[in-house]
């Protein structure tokens, strides 16, 4: 199966140079990933065309690193990957704090790819600066 053909391709991200000297392209379940953590890592009104588009995390990052807080991401984050990424369906998010330093939280996706039904799962971690 080409999964670049289900679920398409995209620059990669972060963007980069391939060995030919080219941009390098990220296709498949791969660009999906990608394609989520620049949904995540994108502010409101970031993009000119799109001033909808991104989660809003970084409103939350002078926050205090509280439960409160980390559901809030939660619920950022459900919302946003449901309207921007129509290629996964997400099943949970959790943002607990991160056990190594109090000011993080370690934010964990999983989600199932809709054209083929695998499960995948993405983490990324956050620091809140206080």
């Amino acid at each position: 199966m080409n999964e670049g053909l289900i679920f398409g391709k995209g620059l990669s991200f972060p963007p980069r140079i391939d060995s030919d000297g080219r941009f390098a392209w990220s296709s498949g379940s791969q660009n999906v990933r990608e394609c989520i953590r620049v949904t995540l890592m994108t502010q409101f009104n970031e993009r000119i065309m799109l001033p909808d588009y991104g989660c809003g995390l970084q409103a939350q990052l002078f926050e205090p690193n509280t439960v409160t807080t980390r559901r809030l991401i939660e619920e950022s984050v459900q919302q946003a990957l449901g309207r921007w990424e129509p290629r996964a369906r997400v099943e949970a998010v959790t943002v607990e704090e991160d056990p190594q330093n109090s000011d993080a939280a370690l934010i964990t996706i999983e989600y199932q790819l809709v054209a083929n039904q695998s499960r995948e799962r993405l983490n990324l971690t956050v620091t809140f600066n206080q």
